[in-house]
């Protein structure tokens, strides 16, 4: 079949030609990628562990002053530079949109804590002076509650700001 200005086209006659990947070929692939990256131990979730990455007692911590304790600071202050934002009523507690920043110098910790949830560290961001110290996320409240960021310093000062998020419609099966 002659194509544009005379070049022949050429089709591939028989499928066997040119074999393309089924789905399900795909995910055995991957499931197969998947074993071997925790096999050798580069699982995301494996290597936080191994790493020390995840703090426990942190995220088992049900206050703000128990969340400074295991992050190994001293009793929380309310600081004028550290900031929360979020909306004054949220109609869905399953997302609710959070963010915290802070002007502080030295800085080495950020985190986002739901006063009422059954675990109350919602996020927890480690900052360099190479990173802006300010995130947003969408955390899950299962009623309104009010929501802190922290900010942890490298001298052991923990600082927060809080703001009451109302939650008309619960996230955590409410």
């Amino acid at each position: 079949m002659a194509g544009p200005q005379g070049l022949t086209m050429i089709f591939p006659v028989s499928s066997k030609e040119y074999s393309m990947t089924t789905r399900r070929e795909a995910l055995a692939s991957s499931a197969k990628v998947a074993t071997l990256m925790a096999a050798a131990g580069l699982w995301p979730a494996a290597v936080l562990a191994q790493a020390g990455g995840w703090d426990k007692a942190a995220f088992e911590a049900k206050t703000l002053a128990e969340v400074a304790k295991a992050y190994g600071g001293q009793a929380p202050a309310a600081n004028a530079g550290v900031s929360i934002s979020g909306p004054d009523i949220a109609e869905n507690g399953a997302v609710v949109p959070v963010g915290c920043a802070t002007t502080l110098a030295g800085v080495k910790r950020l985190a986002i804590l739901v006063e009422k949830n059954p675990n109350a560290l919602a996020a927890s961001f480690d900052v360099t002076d190479a990173v802006e110290a300010s995130f947003n996320t969408r955390v899950k409240m299962g009623q309104s509650s009010n929501v802190y960021a922290v900010a942890l310093m490298n001298d052991g000062k923990v600082f927060f700001a809080q703001k009451e998020i109302k939650v008309t419609l619960g996230g955590c099966g409410g």
